[in-house]
């Protein structure tokens, strides 16, 4: 008894009839698939197939014998897969998640650390909104994430990775294009663009930069990422504070202004969950240093 035999018996046993197994499943002829059946009956001594005018009925030691020839296949793709599983074994995958604008800057650098290691693993990006990241995070889907420092995100750890200062953003013609550097009564009776919600940590730094400067100011329009914030402000002629790396994105006819004094800053870190004890994090975590020199210069 071969394999085949098996195989050849199923399908005519499912398909119901010898022409439509040889035909439709196993693009064999009828004759050749009737001498299989044949030989497989003699080989066990049993009648497995009653032949009727609208195609064939199992003998009871057919039927006996289904479910075994079905679990016998079953085993033997099982054992196929194990041994092409063991042959040629899946690549771990490593999932980095990036704050949305973020990846321009940090994500050629970041591969090129794991450079020695991309031949045997499979990097997956995630671009997001902050909050959504440190989700990711402590659900397991994303193993590193650029990101802000998100409160309540139990499990986690975050490692600075830079102090971005927030600049003015503005039309190329705006009255204020004109300063060296824009101070806080300057943005006082103009049209403001802040972000929403969206950007929790970013918001917070900014109105508490508002607050402290003393000035009164009722956001004309909410931004839900950088992109749009640029866009707002160019179509409205409006104002807004942007972290830095928002001056990648800026067309022609929007520019930046530093803020006078100290500028506020929005701390950009690298996140992971506590628990994930993946070795390609170990690696990024012990070259965290130079990944910041790399960009910090590639930036400057």
């Amino acid at each position: 008894m071969e394999l085949r035999h098996l195989r050849y018996f199923v399908a005519v046993a499912e398909a119901g009839s010898l022409t439509v197994a040889a035909e439709q499943r196993l693009h064999t002829s009828q004759p050749s698939l009737s001498r299989q059946i044949r030989d497989l009956e003699s080989e066990l001594g049993a009648q497995l197939l009653t032949r009727r005018a609208r195609g064939i009925e199992l003998t009871p030691a057919g039927r006996a014998f289904l479910d075994h020839a079905r679990s016998v296949l079953s085993q033997v793709e099982a054992a196929a897969e194990a041994a092409r599983r063991a042959a040629h074994p899946a690549k771990p995958c490593f999932t980095m998640g990036f704050l949305t604008g973020h990846e321009l800057t940090w994500m050629p650098e970041a591969l090129r650390i794991l450079r020695d290691e991309l031949p045997n693993i499979d990097v997956m990006i995630s671009s997001q909104y902050s909050p959504r990241l440190a989700a990711g995070l402590s659900q397991g889907k994303i193993d590193a994430a650029f990101l802000r420092r998100e409160k309540g995100a139990a499990g986690l750890a975050f490692r600075l990775l830079v102090k971005e200062p927030l600049v003015v953003i503005l039309p190329s013609d705006h009255r204020l294009a004109s300063l060296k550097a824009v101070s806080p009564k300057d943005l006082a009776g103009e049209t403001f663009v802040i972000v929403s919600d969206t950007a929790p940590v970013l918001r917070a730094v900014i109105d508490d930069y508002l607050k402290r400067s003393g000035i009164n100011i009722t956001p004309a329009h909410e931004a839900d990422h950088v992109t749009m914030g640029i866009s707002l402000i160019m179509s409205t002629r409006g104002v807004g504070l942007l972290p830095a790396y928002a001056q990648n994105f800026l067309p022609s006819s929007v520019t930046s202004r530093p803020l006078k004094g100290d500028a506020p800053t929005v701390e950009l870190v690298l996140g992971y969950k506590k628990s994930n004890q993946s070795p390609i994090l170990k690696l990024l975590l012990s070259r965290l240093d130079e990944l910041v020199a790399r960009v910090v210069k590639k930036t400057r």
